[in-house]
């Protein structure tokens, strides 16, 4: 019975350890997407061959993007592609799945073409991770993010993607101790979607909120002050 004891005891401790080395990792790569600081990224983007790197790879590609440098966007996100769909082949978990639906959508958007082939497996990847984990804020804001950037003939539509957003931001709301990156995101892509219906006001605020959630944002900083020079040319 204690032998028992001693190997439960152990899993458990496994268990915790990992998830807050992975939560370390997750807000150092926070920290450096942050400041859109490419050779961190990249280092993060060179460790291990889980979840982390994956979502490292997944920042740098945003970074390199915004940065004007599609080639390694594109290259960081093949690598978070191969990593994530090797990682839901071994075990389905939503976080897993819809960091891959995010990446499928981006692909596309750096290549129409592969519409065909990335669509219905970005689509399919969503299905998996609402049904594995609905309630999951970050599924629901990469629903949020695809409702924004697909065409509406295809689907996609800013009051639907202000919704999720919405959605994403109430669900936030709950303690996270693991994986729990997209909080300010969800107020930025809300504050996008606001901006596109005509809501300046709204989106402004979205933005504001967006850094008192996390200071240092810098897409939130940016578009704040994207806004105030348009205002003042006016």
């Amino acid at each position: 019975m204690k032998t028992l004891l001693f190997v439960t005891s152990l899993g458990i401790s496994s268990a915790l350890g990992s998830q807050i080395a992975n939560a370390e990792s997750i807000e150092n790569i926070d920290a450096a997407a942050n400041h859109m600081d490419v050779k961190a990224l990249t280092n993060y983007a060179q460790q291990g061959n889980d979840y982390s790197q994956a979502y490292a790879n997944y920042r740098l590609a945003i970074s390199a993007n915004i940065l004007g440098q599609p080639k390694l966007a594109v290259s960081a996100l093949e690598d978070a592609k191969t990593t994530l769909e090797s990682l839901t082949s071994a075990s389905s978990n939503a976080d897993n799945l819809a960091l891959l639906s995010a990446v499928y959508g981006m692909l596309i958007a750096f290549d129409n073409s592969k519409a065909v082939t990335y669509g219905p497996k970005a689509g399919q990847a969503m299905e998996q991770a609402k049904q594995l984990d609905a309630g999951n804020p970050r599924v629901v804001l990469v629903q949020a993010i695809t409702a924004f950037n697909t065409p509406t003939m295809y689907g996609g539509s800013m009051q639907r993607a202000a919704k999720l957003a919405s959605q994403a931001i109430e669900l936030y709301t709950n303690p996270c101790d693991n994986i729990c990156w997209g909080y300010a995101e969800a107020y930025t892509w809300r504050g996008l979607a606001k901006q596109s219906l005509g809501d300046l006001e709204g989106a402004v605020a979205d933005w504001q909120q967006a850094l008192t959630v996390e200071s240092d944002y810098a897409w939130a900083q940016f578009l704040l002050q994207q806004n105030t020079q348009q205002t003042a040319k006016r």
